[in-house]
């Protein structure tokens, strides 16, 4: 068996194991990479990357379809090319992947592909192509990623029954979609589809679709959601399927009893579980929280010498949270004093309008015992959501009101995902609310919302009524 020996050795190379490796080989530490599959993990391969790619498309469609409002007159309906838009997406994917290669080669880390499973602590086999390898390293980092979760009675084998990855490359529009799970994934995709031209059906057991979420922020993506003829069944279980003479008979039930969709393919999107199961990790003896890695600050687990990143940890799966854990665990391992102490991570929702959060939303800061004060700026009073015809939304901006301090940012609207990147770094910064109002934000823009809904919060806004 061949044998080979690194300083660091990290398993899996998504969006935490990646640029964990890169940060390692800039610092000079002698890195091995290994990776079973994708090389930029499910982000890049067959999770945001794609799925964003697709829901532009689908967004695109929108707008093509209701230009006439603005003048503008397009003869005819749009007709979509999956075809074409599947070469394009995978274009998109291709670049990316290419380059994360690219990047560790050129950061002088080595890269092997195969499958790893632990001997002990600091010791790994790796099944590749051309056999066995034995790998040793002082450090090794698992990054080891998720997977979708499947549930009693809908079988990813099923080629009716889809999880996100078999989602993202069917060769056509479905006419007919169920999504199981109205969660961000669920919703992501259930609307990009619909936008495409599918008939959509979300259930959800819960009894809002984005469980968890501003609940006035869930009511404009119900709304809109209802505009695109989507329709949800909230509390509802699914039941299970069978296959009838026009398609999948999906049974699902709610409080007035049990009733039947009819579908040509299954969306299931109930959450994602940590892939600590496809490694023999029992052979490192690390403490877990149930199927979580525990880590400390430094992402350290219980056994020297060994580290995990990403969605095998506790917290949320989110590639951006992966990433930072990734560069500080290389930190850490090249000797320097680097703790993951971020006060937020900043997550968002792909739907149709967009949902960002940075910090807490206003239900969780009065659940924790603030005193607060909200200022709420709606997308139809800045010049600039007017000038591009989306109007949908708000601005919420959430301080403690003893100190002004500012706990919170929601968004709900278009680019809100660009927009919460001044939220997060507000928050980082203890910034008060006029921190953000004094900042002068060019116009027109939507980004001047963020700081009238800070004014807002004080009662200072001049586009808005002060409440």
């Amino acid at each position: 068996m061949e044998s080979k020996s690194y300083t660091a050795v990290v398993l899996g190379a998504g969006p935490g194991g990646y640029p964990c490796a890169i940060r390692l080989g800039q610092l000079g530490v002698k890195t091995l990479v290994i990776e079973r599959e994708y090389w930029g993990g499910v982000c890049l391969n067959v999770g945001c990357i794609p799925s964003k790619a697709l829901i532009t498309a689908g967004k695109r469609v929108e707008e093509i379809n209701h230009a006439d409002a603005m003048g503008i007159e397009v003869p005819g309906t749009p007709v979509v090319n999956m075809t074409k838009l599947q070469a394009w997406k995978g274009s998109v994917v291709n670049k990316l992947t290419g380059g994360v290669r690219t990047l560790l080669k050129a950061n002088k880390v080595d890269m092997m592909v195969g499958a790893a499973t632990f001997v002990s602590p600091r010791v790994l086999e790796v099944k590749t192509a051309e056999g066995v390898v034995r790998v040793e390293a002082e450090h090794v980092v698992i990054a080891v990623g998720s997977r979708p979760i499947e549930i009693p009675g809908f079988s990813f084998a099923d080629g009716r029954v889809l999880d996100s990855t078999k989602a993202l490359a069917l060769p056509e529009i479905p006419k007919r979609l169920a999504v199981i799970g109205g969660g961000y994934i669920g919703l992501e995709m259930g609307g990009m589809f619909a936008k495409l031209g599918s008939a959509v059906t979300v259930i959800e057991a819960a009894d809002q679709v984005l469980p968890g979420f501003d609940v006035d922020a869930v009511k404009v993506i119900e709304r809109r959601l209802k505009k695109d003829k989507v329709k949800v069944v909230c509390k509802a279980k699914a039941l299970g399927w069978e296959e009838g003479d026009g398609g999948a008979l999906l049974q699902y039930e709610t409080a007035e009893g049990k009733a039947t969709v009819e579908v040509d393919y299954i969306l299931v999107t109930v959450g994602r579980r940590p892939n600590t199961d496809t490694c023999a990790l029992e052979a490192t003896g690390v403490v877990m929280e149930g199927r979580f890695i525990k880590t400390d600050t430094q992402l350290k687990t219980s056994v020297p010498g060994v580290y995990a990143i990403g969605d095998c940890t506790p917290g949320l799966m989110l590639a951006h949270k992966a990433t930072h854990e990734g560069e500080i665990c290389a930190e850490v391992i090249a000797g320097h004093r680097a703790h993951n102490v971020a006060k937020t991570v900043p997550a968002v929702v792909f739907t149709d309008p967009e949902i960002a959060t940075a910090g807490l939303m206003e239900h969780e800061a009065k659940a924790q015992g603030y005193s607060i004060k909200v200022g709420k700026v709606p997308f139809a009073a800045i010049g600039r959501a007017l000038t591009t015809n989306d109007t949908d939304g708000f601005i919420k901006v959430i301080i403690d009101a003893k100190n002004q301090r500012v706990l919170g940012v929601t968004i709900v609207g278009a680019h809100a995902s660009d927009l919460i990147s001044e939220a997060a770094l507000a928050i980082e910064m203890d910034c008060e609310a006029l921190d953000i109002g004094l900042t002068i934000h060019p116009h027109p823009t939507l980004g001047e919302g963020v700081m009238e809904a800070a004014k807002a919060a004080i009662g200072q806004a001049v586009h808005v009524m002060n409440a």
